[in-house]
């Protein structure tokens, strides 16, 4: 479960400070999928990765899994939790080949038997065994994307933050990622929390969105409200779900609760 209370970020010099993020609130539970959307600037991003703790100078409350967070984690966190950034080319060492990236996490934590966990991460995500013996540019888009998927599973997190998975990719690349998501969720036993400019890429993958605007999340919302018309929802809402109606999915069952 993770719950954020009152989350300030700011950044720049005492008494000239930009506050990026402006006292978000939100909790969802296990299984659940809730996404943050909002335009370039919004402030999305800086929660994701203040909960992810890549950004110290946040104020508020991050509480996973009943534990409270400080700035510094513990060792433990980085195994429970794990972050798939947005551009996989950048997350993907250009001159080690996918086994050795693979395997950096689990050997830096001391696990057993690094062979077959690659063997399962990689199938976990549909990629054939081949793969672990090339480079990230002998790979497609939507390939490095699913290594950085892999990566990250192969600590058997309980929770994924993941920023813009889906941009860059083609239609077709982007359709695979999504499914890959939903099926990977399906298991039930982790939780997503991403972040999108796309309302449409939240409404396929997420039970619950908050909307972000200027640094504050001015709505959330079952995605299921989402294509059901413009009741209940804030105007910015209204302006992103028409901007994206015609890319929205017709049918969209949510689980579990959030607010």
């Amino acid at each position: 479960m993770i719950t954020v209370r009152d989350l300030t970020v700011s950044y720049g010099q005492k008494g000239r400070e930009v506050r990026a993020v402006c006292g978000v609130s939100f909790s969802f539970g296990t299984g659940i999928s809730f996404g943050l959307v909002g335009q370039s600037g919004s402030g999305k991003s800086t929660v994701l990765h203040s909960i992810a703790g890549l950004i110290a100078n946040w104020h508020g409350t991050i509480e996973i899994d009943g534990q409270l967070q400080s700035v510094k984690r513990h060792p433990s966190f980085y195994q429970n939790v794990q972050l798939v950034f947005q551009d996989s080319n950048s997350a993907l060492h250009p001159r080690h080949m996918v086994e050795t990236v693979l395997a950096e996490p689990a050997l830096i934590r001391n696990l057993d038997d690094v062979d077959r966990r690659i063997e399962v991460a990689l199938n976990e995500v549909g990629l054939p065994a081949g793969v672990r013996y090339r480079y990230p540019h002998q790979l497609s888009g939507g390939q490095r994307q699913r290594v950085a998927l892999a990566r990250a599973l192969l600590l058997k997190p309980r929770i994924l933050l993941l920023d813009e998975p889906t941009a860059g990719l083609d239609m077709i690349a982007q359709d695979g990622i999504i499914k890959l998501l939903n099926g990977l969720r399906s298991r039930g036993d982790i939780s997503y929390l991403l972040v999108s400019h796309d309302i449409s890429v939240i409404a396929e993958l997420c039970d619950w969105v908050g909307v972000m605007q200027r640094g504050e999340l001015v709505d959330v919302q079952r995605t299921a409200h989402l294509a059901s018309g413009f009741e209940g929802l804030a105007p910015y809402t209204r302006i992103l779900v028409d901007a994206a109606s015609k890319y929205m999915p017709r049918h969209h069952t949510p689980t579990g609760a959030a607010g």
